[in-house]
């Protein structure tokens, strides 16, 4: 019986897991800096009012990541591009927007730049 509270645990932890820190595949990283992010794709702000207010991005709509459950059907378009603070912030966001049927074409992240 003890094994079998044992394997649940696990699996739980490795649940929480992957949906913080493995990386999502086929979303690409775009510096908010370059002109890819001028295309018609609604930017939507993840990170924190604290944060978001001290580094504005112009055009996006500011949700934190903590409002996005109650908030997404107000994004005006299925096809976004994510600007969050940190990996984690981007893995936990762009996992709950694809569930809810939104397509993300791109993030951002303002915390390190992208690589390549």
């Amino acid at each position: 019986m003890s094994a079998i509270v044992i394997l649940f645990v696990l699996s739980i932890v490795f649940y929480l897991m992957y949906l913080r820190y493995f990386p999502i595949k086929g979303v690409p990283c775009i510096d908010l800096g370059k002109t890819e992010l001028l295309q018609p794709h609604v930017k939507v702000d993840i990170r924190d009012y604290n944060v978001s207010a001290k580094q504005k991005v112009n055009g996006s709509i500011e949700m934190p990541i903590a409002y996005i459950k109650r908030y997404h059907h107000e994004i005006p378009s299925k096809e976004i591009h994510l600007i969050a603070a940190d990996k984690m912030e981007k893995n936990l966001g762009i996992r709950y927007l694809q569930n809810k049927g939104y397509r993300v074409v791109g993030y951002s992240l303002t915390n390190c730049k992208c690589k390549g």
